[in-house]
């Protein structure tokens, strides 16, 4: 190991992360843009993740300016994007995440659409593909803001089915609306509107968007740069094998993309060879001890490949999974201490799997599960990602 770089110990890391992604309570954000930005984006999946991911880092903590931010300003975009995962970005960054990631998976998306039509729905071909969204987006256009229902009703080729895994176990017959809307959301063409029910609902209406091509977009090695050192700027130092897992780039463009950034090479308290900008190289003074309920896939506990120097491999069979997608997480200053749940009757509960931090800790984790409860007031909210440990202490 070259004693010419620089050392990053776990508690420097620890220390970043408690005053960059907002969860130690001096560092806590107005509004919710704040929130999507020190985070690089908010894992927008479930619904209701959004909310809590923004909420657990807001002073106070409000469903409503979420809602502003995603649905009355704007100023807050879902894109599918990083890992082929959905994120809700800021408006400003949002060209960027496009040219870096989003128009890859818009790409791969619709030619996997035009294959799934021509093998299975006779008659579908591209030009037949193209007359129907053109036809889709007008009626969009016209209407503002319908339901997927509404839109096939007016245009009644999106009507046709489709006989997936036909034989299987699993087979299923889907519309062809489904895909196609999809991949019109995929492209920036369309956007998700306000829920039909409340903030943890899945149903909603589908409104205008803007296709990537009308984005002041970067060419995509220049918003690879930009968006890395965004990354290192909220998740540094970390490995390059964090940031190509994050992204979902090749190892190739993953690296071109920090060396354009400046990416400083620094060494990590395991005696892997880590990456941070080269103006973060100084000692961070730790927060205040703070303690954190962070909800299913929320993007600090997705936001690195390697996790244990916040994250014991022995929890990770009750927090994640089979997938590897992490459920509700109990924090303290800066690792991962436990896991939470919401019952039917609304109470948040909360078990500790280390006793790390002990009394103290505990009385932070209280008082942020009242916190949480307060808000959050009769909705309830089942995690789409459901982890050994929630489905416990929430039955």
């Amino acid at each position: 190991m070259s004693h010419s770089r620089p050392r990053i110990d776990t508690a420097a890391r620890r220390a970043r992360l408690g005053r960059r992604h907002l969860l130690a309570p001096a560092y806590r954000a107005d509004r919710t843009e704040e929130v999507a930005d020190a985070v690089v984006g908010l894992h927008a999946t479930d619904p209701a993740t959004v909310h809590l991911a923004a909420c657990a880092r807001l002073t106070a903590p409000d469903p409503a300016d979420v809602e502003r931010a995603l649905y009355d300003e704007g100023s807050l975009v879902r894109l599918l994007c990083m890992r082929r995962t959905l994120f809700a970005v800021s408006a400003e960054l949002a060209p960027v995440v496009a040219s870096s990631t989003a128009k890859t998976i818009a790409a791969r998306e619709r030619a996997g659409m035009v294959k799934w039509l021509a093998e299975g729905a006779p008659g579908w071909d591209e030009r037949r593909l193209a007359g129907v969204e053109a036809r889709t987006l007008a009626a969009l256009s016209a209407h503002g803001e319908a339901t997927a229902a509404e839109l096939a009703a007016e245009v009644p080729d999106l009507r046709d089915t489709i006989v997936n895994s036909p034989g299987k176990p699993y087979q299923a017959t889907v519309a062809v609306s489904s895909r196609i809307l999809r991949v019109l959301a995929a492209e920036g063409r369309i956007r998700r509107g306000r829920p039909r029910g409340g903030w943890t609902s899945s149903s909603y209406r589908w409104r205008p968007g803007t296709a990537f091509a009308e984005l002041p977009a970067p060419p995509a090695p220049e918003a690879r740069a930009a968006l890395a050192g965004r990354w290192l700027a909220s998740y540094g130092p970390a490995t390059v094998d964090d940031l190509k897992w994050w992204t979902g780039w090749t190892l190739t463009a993953t690296r071109q993309a920090l060396a354009a950034a400046g990416a400083a090479e620094v060494d990590l308290d395991d005696g892997t060879l880590g990456v941070a900008l080269p103006g973060d190289l100084a000692p961070v003074d730790a927060p205040e001890p703070w303690a954190a309920l962070l909800p299913a896939l929320d993007p600090t506990a997705m936001g690195w490949k390697n996790r244990d120097w916040y994250l014991d491999p022995d929890h990770v069979p009750q927090l994640f999974d089979r997938n590897g997608n992490i459920g509700p997480t109990v924090w303290w200053c800066g690792r991962i201490i436990g896991g939470w749940a919401q019952r039917a009757d609304g109470e948040i509960v909360w078990r500790l799997l280390t006793d790390g931090g002990g009394s103290e800790a505990a009385a932070a984790v209280t008082a942020e599960a009242a916190r949480l409860a307060a808000w959050i007031g009769d909705v309830r909210v089942t995690p789409r990602i459901r982890t050994p440990l929630e489905r416990e202490l929430s039955g």
